[in-house]
């Protein structure tokens, strides 16, 4: 059975005065990508290792493993955000796919629109790639999150369920 083709997110408009500009990091921003990194994994109950989570986001960067969007706010040095998207393949589709497994936003850039921007940065980013979609999962309890999702035309897999097998 062939999945429903994935409706076509809106494109998103032009940043507003003090919205999020998100650039792609390479090695260069790679401090930046790793201090967010970082506080992203202690959010979800990791311990803080900023050396380890420099070593790994590195890797993926110098491998070309993992494509790393960083997003500004006008007017700010620092990043403030961040997305990890990881190429794949999808069979059933002859295609290649995303699947952004990382998103975070630091507490204090929240409701800034900054995380549409980082979605919208993947979306345009895997469209350039020749990608047929994205994929993301989220905990089942974060509503926030899948409210945002749906409001910028992602939708939940009505067709797989997804499994995972710790090894």
């Amino acid at each position: 059975m062939q999945p429903e083709p994935a409706a076509v997110p809106p494109e998103p408009a032009a940043v507003p005065p003090g919205g999020a500009v998100v650039r792609p990091a390479g090695i260069r921003q790679l401090d930046d990508a790793a201090a967010l990194f970082d506080t992203y994994r202690q959010f979800y109950g990791y311990p803080a290792d900023a050396a380890a989570a420099r070593d790994y986001l590195e890797a993926r960067l110098s491998a070309g493993e993992s494509v790393v969007l960083l997003a500004y706010l006008e007017g700010e040095p620092a990043a403030v955000g961040f997305s990890q998207l990881y190429p794949s393949f999808c069979s059933l589709d002859l295609a290649p796919i995303f699947v952004l497994y990382d998103l975070y936003v630091d507490s204090g850039a929240r409701r800034r629109g900054v995380a549409q921007a980082l979605l919208a940065a993947a979306a345009a980013h895997g469209r350039q790639a020749g990608a047929s979609r994205l994929e993301l999962s989220t905990a089942l309890d974060n509503a926030p999150a899948q409210t945002l999702y749906e409001s910028l035309g992602w939708m939940p897999d009505s067709t797989y369920r997804h499994y995972e097998l710790p090894l």
